[in-house]
């Protein structure tokens, strides 16, 4: 294989700037520095049931040398996706087009540039958080950010809203400085502000208590001791990211258009349009839910999920009003919504006056 120096490596990542990312970097392929810290994570448990991450999975996360035969080194890039929009039941980076798609393709035509500066092929493959990879260890081994108290990397000047990407090459690159301070400092807020407590130390997440988790990975039924805790959010949670003062200070808006939240979650931002939103989803019949999703990166849940964590929120920020479509829902067909429809149904019946908590939104910027 042959040196290509310092120079192409510098050229790549100007490229990866000119392409609209927030920030670039190259890192080796190699062991992963948090290896050890994601082993014992695996076997406290603290994955849930996202057995992808374990097993083999585990094993190819082990060397990142491993998912791409051949491949030496990494770009690495982060792209923003609106973490200075509002907050709202679905975190901001689900509200656009599929993320995995649209980088995707941006790093085919950095690859094309880099075959265009050498003339000739080059073995590559790009990867958007699809593959047994820790990429949060290669972005800050190519000196892209840290990692913050909130297990998130954090970037210097975009904050964590950002999406995390790789196209790894066979090419002798010279690697990036990785990041090695610790910018967060006595900073707590994130550990503070989680709701369900998920993050019991400083860059420690339990899955298992992790709302994102709840309403995106969990196929079951969501723990009723939890369910109160969840409040208007439908899809992921952006709490630990909204108050935290790097991204009060730097985050920034959506890289692309393509990242702009869809109309259907225009005006859901608050308690009346949340309360819409999933009205909405608990009508939504298969062909609806593929018609409104399609393209969208909310096809990781099921319709029923959707539905599950619809009438959650409702039993938080509903009225009396939603009895209605509640009622109907305890007739699904999945038993898992059948539950959790009775459960909201039997909290606005109860306690018809209830107050639920407010919809988390960031603190003004300093």
């Amino acid at each position: 294989m042959r040196s290509h120096g310092a120079a192409l490596g510098r050229s790549i990542i100007a490229q990866a700037y000119g392409l609209g990312f927030d920030a670039a970097g190259i890192a080796e392929l190699a062991v992963p520095h948090t290896l050890a810290p994601y082993q014992a994570w695996l076997e406290a448990g603290l994955h849930g049931s996202m057995q992808y991450l374990a097993g083999e999975g585990a094993r190819l996360r082990a060397d990142a040398r491993l998912p791409h035969p051949g491949a030496t080194h990494a770009i690495v890039v982060a792209a923003s996706y609106g973490g200075t929009e509002p907050g709202g039941p679905v975190a901001r980076y689900a509200r656009g087009d599929d993320y995995h798609e649209v980088l995707r393709a941006r790093l085919r035509e950095l690859h094309a540039f880099i075959e265009a500066q050498l003339g000739h092929t080059v073995n590559a493959r790009p990867y958007v958080d699809s593959s047994p990879i820790l990429e949060r260890d290669l972005a800050q081994r190519a000196g892209l950010g840290w990692f913050g108290k909130n297990t998130m990397l954090i970037t210097p000047r975009a904050g964590s809203f950002v999406f995390l990407a790789s196209l790894f090459v066979e090419l002798d690159l010279e690697a990036s400085a990785p990041f090695e301070a610790d910018r967060c400092g006595r900073c707590t807020r994130c550990l503070d502000a989680c709701p369900t407590r998920a993050l019991p130390a400083p860059r420690v997440l339990d899955a298992t208590r992790c709302i994102s988790y709840l309403t995106i990975e969990h196929r079951g039924s969501i723990p009723e001791a939890l369910r109160e805790r969840l409040g208007g959010l439908l899809y992921g949670c952006d709490i630990c990211n909204d108050v935290c003062p790097w991204n009060q200070r730097f985050a920034k808006p959506a890289m692309l258009d393509a990242f702009a939240p869809r109309a259907l979650f225009a005006e859901s931002q608050d308690r009346e349009g949340t309360r819409a939103l999933a009205r909405e989803i608990l009508m939504m019949s298969p062909a609806d839910y593929a018609a409104a999703f399609r393209g969208s990166a909310i096809k990781r849940a099921k319709l029923w999920m959707l539905q599950r964590n619809a009438c959650v929120v409702l039993g938080n920020v509903g009225t009396v009003e939603d009895l209605a479509v509640l009622e109907a829902m305890t007739a699904h067909e999945h038993d898992v919504v059948r539950e959790h429809a009775v459960w909201a149904a039997t909290r606005l019946r109860t306690t018809p006056t209830f107050t639920a908590p407010t919809m988390p939104r960031p603190a003004a910027r300093p």
